[in-house]
């Protein structure tokens, strides 16, 4: 296998092994669902039919990034969450214990769309970026190609600008 796969895989493992293992039990065992502040600045897609604003959470620590969405049910259309990893690497997610088919949009460092994948509930098949990517944002299954996102895009949010800035 590649070695961009082996990455990915690993971190799947590893979210894997968070979720299981270092996540409050409580809340695992009684399968609730994690959620996080509403960040009060939108995130913007700039698409060929104009912007297009989402209310995100931000998953930003591994904690935060192993639970993600599981055991969430539902969700607005124009809700996600915004996954932010401390460097640019392949990522590689599953959506075990994830009840909602999602869209996956994996964003480069510069906030470009680098590819969309697609989730299905309980699966714990590998959905792998196709590259190096820093962010992903989870959306209902759908509200992606709704939207008009899709590879070339530009995603807009602070948690972006401060990773380009650096």
């Amino acid at each position: 296998m590649p070695l961009k796969i082996w990455s990915a895989v690993l971190f799947a493992l590893t979210l894997g092994f968070v979720a299981a293992f270092l996540l409050p039990q409580s809340a695992i065992a009684a399968g609730q669902p994690m959620i996080l502040p509403t960040d009060p600045a939108p995130l913007v897609a700039v698409t060929a039919g104009g912007e297009r604003s989402f209310s995100i959470e931000i998953a930003q620590d591994d904690l935060q990034r192993a639970a993600g969405l599981m055991f969430r049910e539902r969700m607005a259309d124009d809700h996600g969450m915004l996954f932010v990893f401390e460097q640019t690497q392949p990522v590689g997610f599953w959506m075990k214990n994830t009840p909602m088919p999602l869209d996956l949009v994996f964003v480069r460092e510069d906030g470009s769309v680098e590819s969309v994948g697609h989730g299905e509930p309980f699966s714990e098949a590998l959905i792998p970026s196709r590259g190096p990517v820093r962010f992903v944002l989870e959306l209902k299954a759908g509200i992606a190609e709704k939207a008009g996102i899709k590879e070339g895009v530009q995603l807009r949010h602070p948690a972006i600008a401060a990773a380009s800035a650096n």
